[in-house]
């Protein structure tokens, strides 16, 4: 994917999005010193180009009875098999991230369950069935932080 071509305005809106997504365009133009028909053509523009993907509504996933956060390496019997068994995984909603990464991964995904017997009962009935050689889990025992990307704005290369 070619990078977008961004200018200062456009620099200024994502930064101020990506520490509130939630900020009103109306305040982000007055922070950004335009109008706010001219925040909201910006905002389009820049989902338009891909660089914004939406907003969303962050869930703590144990206060909503999900306890146990995995990490799952998976090494495939058949690696051609890449595309089918991502669209296998899209249809297991506890599966939140999926990965095609380097390494002794074919693929590295990110779950949540109910509990350690749930997480189980995922990897044997579920993930099994995949078409895996094996799995190699990690269980997160507490997320320290999450942030968005930095943005600052660009020297001209």
């Amino acid at each position: 994917m070619a990078r977008a071509q961004l200018d200062s305005l456009d620099y200024k809106i994502l930064h101020t999005l990506s520490s509130n997504g939630r900020k009103p365009y109306l305040e982000i133009a007055r922070e950004c010193g335009v109008s706010g028909a001219a925040i909201h053509q910006r905002i389009q523009k820049l989902t338009a180009m891909g660089v914004l993907k939406g907003s969303e509504c962050l869930i703590d996933a144990a206060s909503v009875g999900y306890d146990t956060c995995a990490y799952i390496g998976f090494f495939l019997k058949d690696p051609s098999k890449f595309d089918e068994v991502v669209e296998r995984l899209r249809e297991i909603p506890e599966v939140v991230e999926v990965h095609f990464t380097t390494g002794q991964y074919d693929m590295f995904i990110k779950l949540y369950a109910r509990n350690n017997d749930h997480l189980l009962h995922l990897i044997h009935e579920e993930l099994q069935a995949l078409g895996l050689a094996r799995t190699e889990s990690l269980i997160s025992f507490k997320e320290v932080f999450k942030r968005q990307l930095p943005i600052h704005q660009r020297n001209k290369d």
